[in-house]
């Protein structure tokens, strides 16, 4: 899992990337950089009967102060020239032992710096990129248990994840979408600027998934007011906020407290049922509700003689039950809603049927 900085700037977008902690990189650099002082002291050290002090003409050698003092000076390149090598041993070492410990240390202190400003240099690359090719995407605000189980079911169903775009104000959330490998820009849903760096006005859908039904109100209207082609789904906690969210611009909104309400007492009635329904709601196991398109073969039959268990039929932009008198017979350009093993693609026709033409590809 990758580490995240704790430092967190509202509004900017952070592509996930798998790096070492920061505390851990530097603490490394600053190890070997000691490691290289200590190394160096230590050479010159031996050697000390060889060096001279100009400060000391007389003394035989140099102490230990003067050996950390000279290796200090030598390797920032400082140089006062106050203690030399005097024998063609001693300076034969600094030719060929110090000066690339030298070189290695300013690398190495140099290098740092560098990095970072290479990272900062990519970083905006990698988003000017992103921004460029990034259009119809999925705009997921908020990434809680709802948010992630949310993104959780696009993925699982052909979603990729660089169409995906995280918005949360969280660190917390950042580092858990991040290690999912998700795009995230950190804020408040609400504020246009947080949005517009999302790509809010190009995406093809919104999902709203906040822990609070006034800031899905907020987030509801600012995101339709950036862009009112996108289709959105939000998440409510109560049944009354259910309106007011509608007018706000949602095509979609689900209620969490009253679906879990039903599910805990359906539980309590017909635990079978119960666990029907929880089935239904579980992606991968045992059944699951899709959509998919109607086939050729299957224009002007009636939904219930059909392999697959219809249970809806969209047709005009609508919703039809399939017991509804509209639809006894299906027509061109129907989708259908079905109940069918999980391990069947959602999309896709049966199994066997795969070849056959959709019915909307037909003159």
């Amino acid at each position: 899992m990758p580490d995240i900085e704790s430092k967190v700037v509202p509004g900017v977008l952070k592509l996930p990337v798998s790096t070492r902690s920061p505390w851990w990189e530097l603490g490394r650099r600053v190890l070997l950089a000691f490691g290289i002082l200590a190394f160096t002291v230590l050479i010159v050290y031996l050697d000390r009967g060889n060096y001279r002090d100009s400060a000391h003409p007389d003394a035989d050698g140099i102490t230990l102060t003067d050996s950390i003092y000279y290796t200090t000076v030598t390797l920032s390149t400082t140089g006062y020239g106050d203690i030399a090598p005097v024998s063609p041993g001693a300076r034969l070492v600094n030719a060929f032992v110090i000066t690339p410990l030298r070189i290695g240390f300013l690398v190495l202190l140099i290098g740092t710096t560098l990095e970072v400003l290479a990272n900062q240099g990519r970083e905006m690359f990698r988003n000017a990129r992103w921004r460029k090719n990034m259009e119809q995407h999925t705009v997921v605000v908020g990434y809680g248990t709802k948010g992630r189980s949310a993104v959780d079911t696009l993925t699982k169903n052909g979603v990729a994840k660089e169409s995906v775009v995280i918005v949360d104000p969280s660190s917390v959330a950042l580092g858990e979408a991040h290690a999912d490998g998700f795009a995230v820009v950190t804020g408040d849903a609400s504020r246009r600027e947080v949005l517009r760096r999302a790509g809010v006005e190009q995406a093809k859908q919104v999902i709203i998934t906040t822990p609070r039904d006034d800031t899905t109100v907020l987030a509801t209207l600012t995101v339709r007011q950036l862009n009112p082609e996108a289709y959105i789904v939000a998440a409510v906690r109560e049944q009354d906020n259910v309106p007011l969210v509608r007018q706000s611009g949602a095509d979609a909104v689900v209620t969490s407290s009253d679906a879990v309400g039903r599910l805990v007492g359906l539980s309590s009635i017909s635990p079978p049922l119960a666990s029907v329904l929880e089935d239904l709601l579980t992606y991968g196991e045992g059944l699951e509700v899709a959509e998919r398109e109607l086939l050729v073969t299957e224009v002007g039959k009636a939904p219930q003689s059909l392999p697959d268990q219809v249970i809806a039929v969209l047709r005009d932009e609508k919703v039809y039950r399939y017991y509804d008198p509209t639809v006894t017979q299906l027509a061109r350009g129907d989708k259908l809603v079905v109940v069918r093993p999980s391990k069947e693609l959602p999309w896709a026709p049966r199994p066997g049927t795969h070849g056959e033409a959709l019915a909307d590809e037909q003159e």
